[in-house]
């Protein structure tokens, strides 16, 4: 599926591969737009290729073709730390340092960017409230947080440089669903308020009907449609049909489903 690049686009995949060296596939033909402000979430079973793209985004991984570009500049002839310093990363293992305090795991990349001290320690306070933390858990180390607590501050280190685009890899995943549903609530204030350009990946429609400004359902490497949610449950696309299929089963009551 192709979409027309406009001047909205941030993020542009241009006939995008990606191939291990074994020559496994996990990535093909990948066109692909994102637009200014948007959510597009990236949905798929596991093997379809939805983090693969998500990490060529900020050059964790190269295209073995195609480009990839970034605000109309091709992330290969990009410097690779800028970039990724312009971009905030958050994924379902958080990946605090543990001997970090939290005050300074969110503080990591402005601090590295040149920060006065004052103005750091006022970002975090910031922070910590726009997430939903106490200022107290400042000087805590992560191992002392909740796994809800923990996904708090990784959004927020994530947020810390304002950077403009936010890639999220499965961040609610591994939570329990009371923790899950308060998170998503969260996500979806912070980003009204915020207005970033987001790609978030999940393998729950739920969370992508939730979330999700735009889905794009993935499937063995491939790009299968990318459609506004309400438009998602109505189309014809066998697979999207399947997922939706499922979804409302899922939705109906045990005691209210008919049996075969």
């Amino acid at each position: 599926m192709e979409q027309r690049a406009t001047e909205s686009t941030v993020i542009e995949f241009r006939d995008v591969a990606y191939t291990l060296p074994n020559h496994q596939r996990l990535l093909s033909r990948l066109n692909l737009q994102v637009k200014r402000g948007e959510t597009l979430v990236l949905l798929g079973r596991s093997g379809s290729g939805k983090t693969t793209t998500l990490k060529l985004i900020n050059r964790l991984l190269i295209p073995s073709a195609g480009d990839v570009l970034v605000n109309g500049s091709s992330t290969s002839k990009t410097d690779v730390i800028q970039l990724r310093r312009s971009i905030g990363y958050v994924i379902q293992e958080v990946g605090l340092f543990p001997h970090f305090t939290v005050e300074k795991n969110i503080g990591l990349v402005p601090r590295i960017e040149g920060w006065p001290a004052d103005r750091i320690r006022g970002r975090v306070e910031e922070l910590l409230q726009m997430v939903g933390l106490e200022s107290k858990l400042g000087s805590r180390y992560p191992h002392e947080l909740s796994g809800g607590q923990r996904q708090r501050v990784g959004v927020a280190r994530a947020l810390a440089a304002d950077p403009a685009i936010l890639l999220m890899d499965e961040p609610f995943g591994a939570l329990d669903a009371l923790t899950r549903d308060q998170l998503q609530r969260e996500f979806l204030a912070l980003q009204q308020r915020l207005n970033k350009t987001v790609v978030f990946v999940t393998h729950d429609l739920r969370e992508a009907l939730r979330l999700g400004s735009r889905i794009a359902l993935m499937e063995t490497g491939r790009l299968i449609t990318v459609l506004p949610p309400e438009d998602f449950l109505q189309s014809t696309d066998p697979l999207a049909s399947a997922y939706a299929q499922a979804f409302a089963e899922a939705s109906v009551p045990a005691a209210n489903r008919g049996t075969s």
